[in-house]
């Protein structure tokens, strides 16, 4: 495997004080991230640059990811070899191994959608694609809770759904209340719904929002859990068995205007990198990555203590202390 040189994403302040703070936040953060070897898993090879996002990974230790600009599902097997998939995946972003072991992929393309794929016979199920009669707009990422219940961002539709396991399909966020869904997750109690906020606009919300999840799947109650303004906003995060949120974020150069002309006014305040947020929303380690631009990740192998990262054109992974969970 290739090791990747880690480097401080830290500026260095020029007054004593802040000196002091710095290193101290140093020590605390940055230095148990740099015990860890960052490894490249996996490299997507293409002429248009590559789009990786949305890794998951089975209970045989196969990961799952997307390749967004040729629209490919990947697969990497547990003895490291990459192939493609599915081809022609409707711009599949966020996918989700379930407790059956089938693919669930929120579809951004031409026919936005929710879909369910048996691994083993390759059907594929729509699970969702209207509401009310109204189609969706772009299915992002996913997550599932205890019950069985997938919570996905429609973030093209500024939403948040929920899908029983009926089959029933219920929204339970919407503007303005939200302004620009993205990754999400539910804590291993069941009890709290944590949602990135991805508004690029100035003053637009960079944020994680935590909710109060009730009993029947309904949230109430929001408070800013993590707030990356004025950067980059996280992407996609999973979470490990204590609660603690794993938060793909940062850039380390400006970006351009979005697929909609919209010009970005975020800043290069938030490094890019893995974020490791605990449940009272306090940074606890910092995993530098060293590729733009970061999207994703996800809890893999048979301890679930490999983390798995999508940034750019390479799939990465590192070892963490805690074990993850599968959503």
């Amino acid at each position: 495997m290739n090791h990747i040189e880690e480097s401080n994403p830290f500026t260095f302040p020029a007054t004593t004080s802040q000196r002091i703070a710095t290193v101290l936040l140093y020590l605390v953060i940055l230095l148990p991230a740099m015990a860890q070897k960052i490894e490249i898993a996996a490299t997507v090879s293409e002429t248009q640059g590559p789009a990786t996002e949305g890794p998951t990974a089975d209970k045989e230790g196969n990961v799952y990811f997307t390749e967004m600009r040729t629209q490919r599902i990947m697969k990497l097997s547990k003895d490291g070899v990459l192939s493609t998939y599915r081809e022609k995946s409707n711009l599949a972003i966020g996918l989700l191994i379930d407790p059956q072991g089938r693919l669930i992929a929120c579809e951004g393309g031409g026919q936005p959608r929710v879909t369910r794929t048996d691994l083993r016979t390759g059907k594929i199920e729509i699970l969702a694609e209207k509401y009310l009669g109204v189609p969706l707009k772009g299915p992002n990422d996913v997550t599932i809770d205890s019950n069985g219940r997938l919570y996905f961002t429609d973030t093209n539709g500024i939403a948040v759904y929920r899908i029983d396991t009926s089959g029933k399909l219920s929204r339970i966020l919407s503007a303005p209340d939200i302004e620009r869904p993205n990754g999400i997750q539910v804590s291993p109690d069941d009890k709290k719904l944590y949602l990135v906020e991805s508004n690029r606009a100035e003053g637009g919300a960079r944020m994680i929002r935590s909710y109060d999840l009730q009993p029947d799947g309904t949230v109430r109650n929001m408070h800013i859990h993590y707030n990356f303004y004025p950067g980059r906003s996280a992407d996609g995060m999973s979470i490990d068995i204590k609660g603690n949120l794993y938060a793909s974020a940062g850039t380390s150069r400006l970006r351009g205007p979005d697929s909609a002309g919209n010009i970005s006014a975020e800043t290069l305040d938030t490094k890019t990198g893995v974020y490791v947020i605990s449940p009272q929303g306090k940074l606890l380690h910092f995993i530098p990555i060293p590729e733009d631009t970061i999207t994703n990740n996800t809890f893999g192998g048979g301890d679930m203590k490999t983390l798995y990262i999508t940034a750019g054109k390479t799939l990465y992974k590192v070892r963490t202390e805690i074990p993850g969970l599968p959503r």
